[in-house]
């Protein structure tokens, strides 16, 4: 402040008597949390939700893991459908042993011939397109695969038979881990427990064409056609999965401390109690969201079917790989995206010359791709410039995804999120126990897709 002598009062002086307008404490954390809004929430009681299906019989593939250095979980190897049903762990360490590393250049071929396929591939990074080898359609890319898939072993257990008809290239710089047809006959034949696995295999592949329907659910016997040469009507019955998955309520919990002298007097204008709980509540909530889309047990992330987990064709999301996405499902509610994902699908559809509508979701307008919005969700990380886009099909109804949680508990402020006052230590120190009770349940696999390797690149 300045020493010269004023003819009014300063402002400095003026503050003394004067009051100061006070917001509440603001939190730069909270996301729009789209995924806990959109979910049909089911109120769990007794903690467990168990999931009822028909029978699959169908053999179900899932992600390959690896080791560091490099080498092939050996556990991990029973995720494909070739070796699912053998019971040797040690056999499984030969196998994971025998893989030969090989790396490919971008463009490179790997695999032009099913049929005299010699090794299966296991992609450790990168991604591999795959071609139909037609005539009027050689370079049309048909899929793409990327770390933790494979692909190559049909040849070994159907002597030869090219029951994937489908030339493989790499679409970017490819590592790949190969296992020798030839090196698996060897250490099956050596396994007391697993040397008749090729035959049995075989085996289970037959029935399968024979007793499962397109989902590789049971089959149902049915007759269809005309009655006039009286035909046999075929009795059935529709079996159930005897182990059916439970989702158990996951716990997300604190305890929040308060000391007395804070909490009697210095509550004007807002109560220190009520925004100190307001805030960890927002906090438990941001978790909520973040365990339901990453959580290794239930995240979406992580119970993607094989069959349902696809790659972009180029790297940016674009408009043909959101048609992808959308036509491995019936009736797709939502598309969750990182917003920076979104904004590089847009820049995909701006060089296009395409414009994707809007929708009104609660009052809000949102960015739709053939009728489905696209909600931004920043709990799908982006590693490496790359990330994933979720599609969901939801509520129980149409069998799609489901939030859970339990209503009633005692001392309970929100839906299934309590605040219990534990009283007051040896220090005047109030502590209260926040609780919040929660989880995400997939009724069917196509319930739920995943757009793997989208490069956000610029927006970063």
């Amino acid at each position: 402040m300045s020493n010269e002598l004023r003819d009014s009062l300063s402002k400095e002086q003026a503050r003394v008597l004067a009051t100061t307008h006070k917001t509440r404490p603001m939190m730069e954390g909270i996301s729009s949390r789209n995924l806990i809004k959109v979910l049909p929430w089911v109120n769990v009681q007794g903690g467990f939700y168990r999931v009822n299906r028909r029978l699959v019989i169908e053999i179900r593939g899932g992600k390959v893991s690896f080791l560091d250095p490099l080498a092939i979980f050996p556990e991990s190897l029973r995720q494909m459908p070739s070796f699912k049903n053998i019971k040797d762990d040690a056999v499984l360490s030969q196998i994971a042993a025998a893989a030969q590393e090989e790396v490919f250049a971008k463009d490179a071929d790997i695999l032009l011939d099913a049929t005299a396929a010699t090794h299966m591939y296991i992609i450790v990074s990168g991604k591999v397109a795959f071609f139909n080898p037609g005539e009027t359609n050689y370079d049309h890319v048909i899929g793409s695969l990327g770390e933790g898939q494979y692909w190559g072993e049909y040849p070994f257990f159907e002597n030869g038979e090219k029951l994937f008809p489908h030339d493989s290239r790499a679409a970017t710089p490819v590592k790949v881990l190969k296992i020798s047809f030839t090196d698996i006959n060897a250490i099956l034949a050596t396994s007391a427990n697993d040397k008749n696995h090729i035959e049995e295999h075989k085996e289970v592949l037959k029935n399968l064409k024979e007793k499962a329907n397109r989902k590789g659910e049971s089959a149902v016997e049915l007759f269809s056609g005309l009655h006039d040469d009286e035909p046999v009507i075929p009795s059935t019955h529709v079996e159930y999965d005897p182990n059916p998955r439970e989702y158990e309520l996951h716990t997300g919990q604190t305890i929040l401390k308060i000391h007395t002298k804070v909490a009697d007097l210095y509550n004007n204008p807002y109560n220190q109690t009520e925004e100190q709980v307001r805030l960890t509540i927002e906090e438990l909530r941001e978790r909520q969201e973040d365990d339901m889309i990453n959580d290794k047990s239930f995240g979406l992330l992580h119970n993607v079917a094989h069959n349902q987990r696809i790659h972009t064709e180029t790297g940016p999301p674009t408009p043909d790989d959101l048609d992808c996405l959308l036509s491995k499902r019936r009736k797709t509610h939502y598309i969750l995206a990182h917003p920076k994902a979104i904004a590089a699908f847009m820049q995909q559809c701006t060089k296009r010359g395409i414009y994707p509508a809007t929708v009104n979701i609660d009052g809000k307008e949102v960015i739709a791709w053939r009728g489905v919005p696209i909600l931004t969700c920043n709990k799908l990380k982006i590693e490496n410039g790359k990330t994933s886009m979720i599609a969901i099909r939801v509520g129980e109804e149409d069998q799609g995804v489901v939030g859970l949680y339990q209503m009633g508990l005692p001392d309970e402020v929100e839906t299934s999120l309590s605040v219990r006052y534990m009283g007051i230590d040896e220090k005047a120190i109030i502590s209260y126990l926040i609780t919040n009770y929660y989880s995400v349940a997939v009724l069917v696999p196509d319930a739920l897709g995943v757009l793997d390797n989208v490069d956000v690149g610029m927006f970063l």
